[in-house]
């Protein structure tokens, strides 16, 4: 699989993501339900959104190597959150996770009314392998 980004500009890279990702010759592509801090045994979190995210990471992190993939490979991460500001309370959390894993991806922060029961967060990723 052979990745190239495309940044025209610079400002994005203090915000952890980038304007294009182009993929080719992809031996497959993962496209990931959105995922969220729901726990194994499927009760959703009523924690705050510091740690909804830690375990929609997690969660996240765990369909990708299931399926055999990588998270550094995910290309697209859609973010829906009730709360823009409580979110980038924790986006340092959020930029040390896509450091950590060397991603470059496209991304849409979405705010929306509502999440399922007393969810906060959820993250809708592509990866390639």
């Amino acid at each position: 699989m052979e990745k190239r980004i495309i940044n025209p500009w610079q400002w994005q890279d203090q915000r952890s993501y980038v304007q294009a990702v182009e993929v080719k010759q992809a031996e497959g592509t993962l496209y990931i339900s959105g995922q969220t801090a729901i726990n194994a045994e499927g009760e959703p979190s009523s924690g705050d959104m510091k740690s909804q995210l830690v375990q929609t990471i997690q969660n996240l992190e765990k369909v990708i190597s299931d399926a055999g993939y990588e998270s550094k490979n995910i290309v697209r991460l859609n973010i829906y959150t009730t709360s823009s500001a409580e979110f980038f309370a924790c986006f340092d959390l959020f930029q040390e996770w896509i450091e950590k894993n060397g991603i470059k991806q496209a991304t849409t922060l979405f705010e929306v009314n509502s999440l399922f029961e007393t969810l906060s967060v959820e993250l809708e990723a592509t990866v390639v392998k």
